[in-house]
């Protein structure tokens, strides 16, 4: 790995770093050791990194803000991409914003707020990426991704760069065009949104956060909910009525607050949410006969 990593440097396309603690890279704080993170500075420096990744038959990765995934406390022995410097912010048209995969979503929301454009208070509360949550197709309070993305520009497992309108993107309840074809990379995304008042914008995003804080367990490192509700139902109370609502394994705990959200409240191992969620979903399922499609990628466990 110490020749594949000088080999990365020299293709000089930003920012490499060695054996970084996964810890920092997830919202739920937890995994092990990434041998190599990468930074590409721009869309010509991923495409240069991931032709020599391939040619070599290398293990990669390439990650957002970590919100929906799961590694395990293995080194993961491979390079992690994250496209954090792909970050450009464009206004423009009629409410239209033209911004790269890498930029946080919660802090656009908060930018098209300022400027009064609405479409996207939703949003003001989901800690991914705007890449990982037009993949995950991220939503809240009865809206998500699908209803404010006009197109999005993505490179192909062949190296195009094309672009994606909202139809192709095939967006539904928390899944999208990229879920099903996961060798494509979202590098930037065009949203339209709508003419409104920054006042009432804000007011809204506001009484959101305070909803949040009192239902939601923000104060511990989590990765949001961890099953996606089923129809009719809400997974929160299935796995509430199954009464683990509070239970522990080692640092982790299925929330007091929330019962479909595992918290590290005190320095879990990754291993330790995995067992919560698959102790829930298996609990639910025994119970209830419902399988609940859990919204966290497993990565780095075989």
């Amino acid at each position: 790995m110490k020749e594949v990593i000088k080999e990365i440097k020299d293709l000089n396309i930003g920012k490499v770093e060695e054996d970084v603690s996964i810890e920092k890279m997830t919202t739920y704080r937890v995994g092990g050791i990434a041998r190599c993170v990468v930074y590409p500075r721009s869309i010509t420096s991923l495409v240069k990194l991931l032709r020599y990744l391939k040619r070599e038959n290398i293990l990669y990765k390439v990650i957002g803000n970590g919100s929906n995934l799961l590694f395990s406390g293995r080194v993961f022995e491979g390079v992690l991409i994250k496209l954090s410097e792909l970050d450009r912010v464009e206004f423009f048209g009629r409410y239209k914003i033209r911004v790269g995969a890498g930029f946080s979503l919660i802090k656009l929301s908060f930018l098209a707020a300022k400027k009064g454009y609405t479409g996207l208070e939703f949003a003001s509360g989901i800690p991914g990426s705007v890449g990982g949550s037009v993949f995950m197709n991220a939503g809240a309070y009865k809206s998500d991704m699908g209803y404010v993305v006009e197109s999005v520009k993505v490179l192909t497992p062949d190296f195009r760069i094309i672009r994606l309108e909202n139809k192709e993107m095939d967006f539904h309840y928390r899944t999208s065009f990229l879920q099903k074809h996961p060798d494509y990379i979202c590098l930037e995304v065009i949203f339209r949104l709508h003419k409104g008042k920054r006042e009432a914008i804000e007011e809204v995003m506001k009484e959101r956060r305070n909803r949040r804080i009192e239902s939601q367990p923000l104060e511990y490192p989590s990765a949001g909910s961890v099953f996606r509700n089923p129809e009719g139902g809400f997974a929160g109370k299935l796995i509430e009525d199954a009464g683990l609502k509070g239970k522990k394994r080692g640092g982790a705990k299925i929330s007091d607050k929330h019962a479909n959200f595992i918290v590290n409240f005190n320095h879990a191992s990754a291993e330790d949410v995995k067992y919560l969620i698959d102790l829930a979903h298996d609990t639910v399922l025994k119970e209830n006969g419902i399988d609940l499609k859990i919204e966290q990628e497993f990565v780095n466990w075989e």
